[in-house]
């Protein structure tokens, strides 16, 4: 496509952007990882609406090498729970390694998931390794890691900011996903989020909610 422009959209820019910014982190800074889950439904519009934010993600080149599947068919949870839990069952029984049990021990999981169950919605993810045109052309991706990774954070932060709770799920290997979900072959499932409200009385664990201190995340230049 030739290059073109039009003028930037107008969006309302706050007075003061550092209490704006510090706004946004209040409410992020309540966001944790839940792993119980009421019975409690989530309508589609607002999984509409999330994933259309996680869209509007950039990409590299503006490929956007995404594509989001929501599922709330219990049966289809039922099968990825089953399939999650039979790749998560070799990996704590030793695939995984004695380090990488041992950073997952304050955090708490095991092989069982009842959340892709329990959960009003899963969201799977998949990265699209590259594109395919009107005609059946390939058409190449770039920085497809980091742009989905991007469109992952966008989507979580508004879960969270609509007042949901949910839990990034990665099993390994994750190729059942791309047939329960009927995606093609050229699409790699990264992550499943299961996506609802907390059971009332959820409790979490310790560890994740301590956070590195700034001065050990950020560098001013």
């Amino acid at each position: 496509m030739p290059y073109d422009t039009e003028p930037l959209p107008y969006r309302a820019r706050p007075a003061d952007p550092a209490a704006a910014a510090r706004e946004v982190f209040d409410r992020m800074a309540s966001r944790r990882t839940v792993r119980d889950f009421s019975d409690r439904a989530v309508p589609e519009e607002a999984i509409r609406h999330a994933v259309a934010t996680a869209g509007r993600a950039p990409s590299g080149a503006n490929q956007q090498p995404w594509h989001f599947v929501a599922i709330r068919d219990r049966a289809v949870k039922a099968r990825i729970r089953a399939a999650a839990e039979a790749e998560e069952r070799a990996f704590y029984d030793g695939a995984a390694g004695d380090d990488w049990l041992q950073a997952l021990a304050p955090i708490g999981t095991d092989a069982d998931k009842p959340h892709l169950e329990q959960a009003s919605w899963l969201i799977v993810v998949f990265a699209q390794r590259f594109g395919v045109n009107a005609d059946g052309e390939r058409i190449k991706h770039y920085y497809v890691p980091e742009s989905v990774g991007i469109a992952c954070g966008f989507l979580i932060a508004t879960l969270h900011m609509a007042g949901l709770d949910c839990l990034t799920h990665t099993p390994a290997p994750m190729g059942f996903l791309r047939e329960i979900c009927g995606r093609p072959a050229h699409e790699k499932p990264v992550m499943i989020l299961a996506v609802g409200y907390a059971e009332e009385g959820a409790a979490v664990p310790k560890a994740p909610g301590r956070k590195k201190a700034m001065d050990e995340i950020l560098s001013v230049v």
